[in-house]
């Protein structure tokens, strides 16, 4: 889902390239971040990594993250290119999808890469270094065999996690909920049984906007991966994204008759916008901002949203907006869905080594806590060093050892499938067609 993972990721980003000047070099102390922690800043943390100083040792690294989001990525790995005398390039692209392909088939891939897609990544399996045995151990003390499997290939792990985005959030206003005694929902039916209390208020339960220019209808395929999850768990989601079962089995049919009991119910949507209907016209963006404007209750999205309020807004359990869990079918169940990026080389060489092994480290991702909002499902990742109260939230879900995650579905699926025919079928049906209708013409699109 190459085009709407730009947009979900980048939203507010300049388009532009942007290539990014490491803050140190090998003869010149970081720039003072004064959020890092001694052990951060001390030389003897990165010993273990080796020393490159007269070695001339340089890595590059290839994004699709940019701006602010870079320079925060720059300052934490400062004290690292310093103490080690490895020379850092980073470059973060907005065009990333499209140039690393030319990249890598003209010969100039980077040494290492952060792929915003398991699918995209796999297509250049071929090409990349698979992880040093360092790397590996780092791997597995760090994250779930649930994120391992998707930087594994032919049973060898080729790419750690990177960061973690969760979409199994439900905005809302804290405020709102505390004015009319209502409690955030611990399962499904205490979700319907909140919307059904505030659908006999003048106010809306739900809120949503599914467009989004070619990619009009995504938001609605996170609400069917979600609903999967809760009805069927991780095992028939796997099979459902790598066409095993059909696309238009009876248990997606029945997921997606799920989604439709709160997206379809007219009693529900669409606060601050209009008709069921009116969600096809409502951009993505926009979906959710009637709840800061006491129109909605609620609006189902990924923790990036937070980017998506007006300037201003205060997000926090006691702020204008938060979020809270989209509750499984029993309060003690945890399913997750989510995306992120995964760390890949395609150079075989000490130094770049040393760099990947750094970035899956417990040192590394507290560090990138501190230089800027972000979020990780690493093990090690401590929920006090979060910048914001909703990261915290994020982390301490992805850490929660009964949680079980997996990948945005339509991110993995063929392009044909997972970008378009899921995406125009869903707006279709947002639309007023059948749940069985729907689904029967993605499945059919799938071998076409």
């Amino acid at each position: 889902m190459i085009a709407p993972r730009k947009q979900r990721r980048l939203t507010a980003i300049a388009a532009s390239t942007l290539t990014l000047a490491l803050a140190v070099s090998a003869c010149g102390a970081p720039e003072e971040d004064s959020n890092l922690s001694d052990k951060e800043k001390d030389c003897a943390s990165y010993e273990k990594y080796g020393d490159f100083k007269d070695k001339d040792a340089e890595v590059s690294i290839y994004t699709p993250i940019t701006d602010a989001e870079g320079d925060a990525y720059e300052k934490s790995w400062a004290y690292f290119a310093e103490c080690t005398g490895i020379d850092v390039k980073y470059t973060g692209s907005n065009d990333f999808e499209a140039q690393i392909e030319v990249k890598v088939k003209g010969g100039k891939a980077p040494d290492i890469a952060f792929f915003p897609q398991p699918g995209l990544m796999a297509r250049y399996k071929d090409k990349m270094v698979p992880a040093s045995k360092k790397l590996v151990k780092e791997a597995e003390k760090g994250w779930s065999e649930d994120w391992l499997q998707y930087g594994t290939f032919d049973d060898e792990l080729y790419a750690q996690p990177m960061s973690a985005s969760l979409k199994s959030l439900v905005w809302y206003s804290p405020k709102y909920f505390k004015d009319n005694d209502l409690e955030v929902p611990e399962t499904w039916d205490d979700l319907l049984a909140v919307s059904d209390k505030i659908a006999k208020t003048d106010v809306k339960p739900w809120c949503a906007g599914i467009e989004s220019g070619e990619a009009t209808g995504w938001p609605v395929t996170d609400w069917v991966e979600d609903a999967l999850l809760r009805e069927s768990g991780g095992e028939l989601y796997d099979k459902w994204v790598n066409h095993e079962i059909a696309f238009n089995d009876k248990r997606i049919v029945k997921a997606l008759d799920k989604v439709g009991g709160i997206l379809k119910n007219k009693d529900y949507v669409n606060g601050g916008y209009g008709d069921v209907d009116s969600m096809a016209k409502v951009s993505f963006e926009e979906g959710g901002q009637p709840i800061v404007k006491g129109e909605c209750a609620m609006h189902r999205q990924a923790s990036f949203y937070a980017a998506q309020w007006p300037e201003g807004t205060k997000v926090g359990p006691d702020g204008d907006v938060f979020a809270f869990f989209l509750p499984g079918n029993k309060a003690e169940e945890k399913p997750l869905l989510g995306a992120g990026e995964f760390v890949a080389a395609f150079r075989d060489d000490p130094e770049v080594h040393a760099v990947r092994e750094f970035l899956a480290s417990e040192l590394y991702v507290n560090a990138r806590l501190k230089t800027g909002p972000l979020a990780f499902s690493h093990k090690g990742a401590d929920p006090k060093n979060a910048d914001n109260e909703l990261n915290k939230m994020v982390i301490e879900l992805y850490q929660d050892e009964g949680a079980e995650f997996r990948f945005d579905g339509s991110d993995q699926m063929p392009g044909h499938v997972g970008s378009k025919s899921f995406f125009v079928e869903m707006t279709k049906w947002i639309k007023g067609k059948s749940s069985k209708d729907a689904l029967d013409a993605i499945e059919k699109s799938w071998d076409e």
